[in-house]
């Protein structure tokens, strides 16, 4: 869907310069490009740079001074904002999708079965009313937003298999499931399109209708962290993602969004 133009939601820009920088979950990032794309396009005396590394790492480096804005695709635990100060600012929902190959036949598993496959228990797809093949299993590293979401809500904190293979984002989760016909893995809602195919758990397909609903309930917040309370530019960027255009842009990206 092509984005809505909402006037004076750059103004806030005038006259401004300087640079943010910002880091962390992969999720965010369409979001963050766009909205980066906006602002300099409007000021060119802004400079804005993105980066990804997964949740732990943007609150690390927002923590350590290394960037403004810190991603993370979960709300940072309590012991991470009471040794950085952190705040927290939640503008979007997203859903964590099971997604395999689009040649894979088996699209719906239940929450045990999925478990069980994530565990290595259950580990060709014969048993699961697919083809006789070995199961490919996917990740993300310990650092990932997305990952603590779908062990703690998808697997309840069960075991995910030490022969799993591991990929560093969203983007990369897709590319190699879209490339292995055998493959299972998880990416967030936003990330999904035809390269992939989502599977229903519990015979509730992860579509945004769902996650808005809270009938598909391995959702999370997309949060965007600073060390204390943000000024000058950082502010601004942030209040930007609030404005009816910043919502737009989530929505556009696949997200829910907060307002």
């Amino acid at each position: 869907m092509a984005s809505l133009c909402f006037a004076g939601a750059l103004d806030t820009f005038d006259g401004q310069r300087g640079t943010i920088k910002i880091a962390g979950g992969t999720a965010h990032i369409p979001v963050m490009q766009e909205a980066a794309r906006r602002i300099m396009t409007y000021n060119k005396d802004i400079v804005i740079t993105i980066a990804g590394g997964g949740s732990g790492v943007g609150i690390k480096q927002v923590g350590e001074g290394l960037v403004d804005i810190g991603n993370s695709g979960r709300k940072p635990k309590p012991e991470e904002i009471d040794r950085y100060q952190l705040s927290m600012f939640k503008w979007a929902i997203d859903g964590v999708a099971v997604v395999v190959n689009p040649k894979n036949p088996v699209r719906s598993l239940t929450k045990d079965q999925l478990k069980a496959v994530f565990s290595g228990s259950v580990d060709n797809w014969a048993a699961l009313g697919g083809a006789g093949h070995a199961i490919t299993l996917y990740t993300r590293d310990e650092a990932s937003g997305t990952r603590e979401v779908f062990w703690q809500k998808a697997l309840d904190k069960g075991d995910i298999h030490s022969q799993a293979l591991f990929t560093p984002s969203n983007g990369a989760m897709k590319t190699a499931v879209a490339n292995d016909p055998f493959a299972i893995g998880y990416v967030s809602v936003g990330h999904i399109d035809p390269s992939v195919a989502p599977v229903a758990i519990d015979g509730v397909m992860p579509t945004l209708e769902a996650v808005k609903s809270d009938q598909y309930r391995i959702s999370r917040g997309l949060y965007s962290n600073t060390k204390g309370e943000p000024t000058g530019l950082t502010r601004l960027f942030i209040d930007y993602l609030f404005t009816a255009e910043g919502q737009q842009i989530a929505a556009d990206k696949g997200f829910i969004p907060v307002k």
